[in-house]
């Protein structure tokens, strides 16, 4: 699995339309949606999908009235349940020459939600639409769970993910029976990692039981960006140190540490009673831009300006968050990349 900032060939979203995961929001959502096209497509391709006919005419309209090129974005019809395309979205893999693969793990609405039967199918569909091959990936007959925001990968050997997600024997348990060796095999042997990194546990108001794209993120071979709280009555401190502590004990596929840059955390956001996911590392990466997550924060600027120097190669760019947040996710959730063939 490449990593997130090697050469792309396309970006994938689904756009959105279950007002449910947005509660008495869900109105500026489409213009979230539009504004990243916008500043997507001028770098790559955004592969968008729509549910049904007369859903793709309402979003061409919008993403007219934005300035996007129609011919940057080819619009997939396919009914969906909902629209987080980082764990419903196909999961690229090169294989030893270099061409694109989809490794067809399972979803499961992260072993909490119903509805998911429809997003289920989108990998299946993706290899069809664009014609590649599909990696079935099953352990002992039985399909293996995985959701892309619960890893992240150097594209050299390394994974992160979290102990909370794929570990609790209790509570949104993906894969009754695996461990931690079970897990490190799997990635090893489909994703090209044989080197796992294990955090603890996510961050407050994470819906997913700890995804790691919320706290600690990959931005180089050997370089992490982990989020930092430095309010110590704020319950994702001690997390966050948590994990810093794991971070430091740590050693990448060469056996180097990890260089560790510190990340800043917005204020506490809530709505409605509900503290919210909000986190700066739920950035994405594409070709020639960053797009950050902002929450009308002092800390915007900041993280903005630590990201700018991590990638001076490309373009750092905020999107503001404060909405698409309420629906317990923000850029990285939303999206998932498709790399380049020829990589390998």
């Amino acid at each position: 699995m490449p990593a997130e900032w090697e050469p792309h060939e396309a970006t994938w979203l689904s756009w959105p339309h279950n007002a449910a995961d947005w509660p008495g929001r869900f109105a500026p959502i489409h213009w979230v949606y539009a504004e990243i096209v916008r500043k997507l497509t001028p770098h790559e391709r955004v592969r968008l999908v729509v549910r049904d006919r007369t859903h793709e005419g309402r979003i061409r309209r919008t993403l007219e009235k934005v300035g996007v090129a129609s011919d940057r974005v080819e619009l997939l019809r396919w009914t969906t349940d909902r629209s987080w395309c980082r764990d419903t979205g196909p999961i690229f893999v090169l294989d030893r020459a270099g061409r694109r693969t989809i490794a067809s793990f399972r979803f499961a609405g992260w072993a909490k939600y119903r509805n998911f039967t429809r997003d289920a199918r989108i990998p299946a569909r993706a290899a069809k639409a664009i014609g590649v091959p599909l990696l079935p990936v099953e352990h002992e007959r039985r399909p293996v769970v995985l959701e892309g925001g619960a890893i992240d990968v150097n594209g050299r050997g390394s994974i992160l993910t979290t102990e909370e997600c794929l570990l609790d024997p209790e509570v949104q348990v993906r894969n009754p029976g695996f461990g931690q060796s079970e897990y490190e095999r799997l990635f090893a042997e489909v994703l090209g990692a044989a080197n796992t990194i294990w955090l603890g546990r996510g961050i407050a108001g994470d819906d997913t039981h700890g995804h790691v794209d919320d706290l600690a993120r990959f931005v180089s071979p050997d370089t992490i960006v982990l989020c930092r709280e430095r309010d110590p009555n704020d319950p994702n401190h001690r997390v966050l140190e948590e994990n810093r502590e794991r971070l430091e004990g740590a050693r990448l596929e060469d056996g180097s540490k990890p260089q560790i840059v510190d990340l800043p955390m917005p204020c506490p956001l809530v709505f409605d009673g509900q503290r919210l996911p909000a986190s700066y590392a739920n950035f994405y990466i594409a070709n020639g831009v960053v797009l950050v997550p902002t929450f009308n924060d002092a800390a915007d600027r900041l993280a903005l300006g630590v990201l700018a120097e991590l990638f001076p190669d490309r373009e750092v760019i905020g999107i503001h968050s404060v909405e698409l947040v309420w629906g317990l996710g923000t850029l990285h959730c939303l999206s998932q990349q498709e790399p380049a063939d020829g990589m390998a």
